[in-house]
């Protein structure tokens, strides 16, 4: 994923690098803490459509074997069930990495 877009998005002047501080630093300037943010968001956005890419794929491959001009009603409850499994899955996997903290 590129960042080329945010050098010129907003007039907060260059942070020359400096902004990679911790966001919860006391010594980071208000731009520094910004920039923290904007990129701890745009990891979490590359996260969600990671797994989102991960969940199409998964459930494509095990649930369309031969792609036509529409979905049979078999593929259409077959991709529901998986993805609903998926995320099932992955809450799971969440709530038992957040106990273990």
């Amino acid at each position: 994923m590129s960042l080329d877009g945010f050098s010129g998005s907003s007039g907060s002047g260059s942070l020359g690098g400096a902004g990679m501080n911790d966001p919860g630093d006391s010594t980071s300037t208000p731009a520094q803490q910004e920039f923290n943010s904007f990129i701890e968001q745009e990891n979490q956005k590359a996260a969600i459509q990671a797994a989102i890419a991960k969940l199409t794929e998964t459930c494509w491959d095990k649930c369309v074997a031969k792609p036509g001009s529409k979905l049979s009603s078999g593929e259409e409850e077959c991709l529901s069930n998986c993805a609903e499994r998926f995320l099932d899955a992955s809450v799971f996997v969440m709530q038992r990495m957040v106990k273990k903290q």
